[in-house]
Parts: structure tokens; C-alpha cells; sequence
């Protein structure tokens, strides 16, 4: 089932750009979408759409983890930090080049 969601995050657009540097330009397996929008009063919001909440969770493990936590500890040293919260959104439709996607094909 396709999962997407909204996550906001306190980094800038120069941290965003060490966390994709890091990732490397291959885009993860079952990523359909994501965006990284500047916010007005700070901060970065993803919108990600994702072929499975499964898919999320292995590139989230397996990729952006390891880069994310490597980039915050030269900053806050081995004190983990909490994830900010993801909010699921009920997508209706999905429409980006080569791919159309609804909730019917979900059904």
C-alpha cells in the first residue's frame, strides 16, 4: 500500500545538501516522490511518497540513518537525538513524469 507522509525538520537547505551528498544520487528502491520544501519561519518539510511504508523504513535504516546520525554527531557528539514526527497523509493521487498513481491503485 503506498505510503506518504510530511515531515518537518530544523536543518537548512546547506545541511539537506550534505545529507543527499551523503546518500548519493541513486534514488532508493520503491521511492516514488519526495520533496524538500524551504519554511517560512525555519527549517525544512519533506513530502515523500513511497511504494510501501516497508520501503520507507528500509531506506531509512539502511541509507539516510547512518548519513543523518554520522552528520548530527559532529555537531551534538553521541547524544541521539529524537526523530522528528512523520505525519501520514492519505494520498489520493500521486502524478509525477512516467508515473501516475492513485488510491484506487492501492484497492
Amino acid at each position: 500500500m503506498t505510503y506518504a507522509f510530511t515531515q518537518d525538520v530544523p536543518i537548512d537547505a546547506a545541511f539537506y545538501e550534505r545529507i543527499t551528498d551523503g546518500l548519493g544520487s541513486q534514488p532508493p528502491p520503491g521511492m516514488i516522490a519526495h520533496l524538500a520544501i524551504e519554511r517560512p519561519e525555519g527549517g525544512l518539510r519533506y513530502i515523500d511518497v513511497w511504494e510501501s511504508e516497508a520501503d520507507w523504513n528500509r531506506f531509512a535504516e539502511d541509507r539516510l540513518h547512518p548519513v543523518v546520525h554520522g552528520l548530527l554527531a559532529e555537531i551534538f557528539g553521541d547524544t541521539p537525538l529524537p526523530e522528528p514526527e512523520r505525519t501520514p497523509l492519505p494520498l489520493v493521487h500521486a502524478w509525477v513524469p512516467g508515473l501516475a498513481r492513485s488510491r484506487a491503485d492501492d484497492r
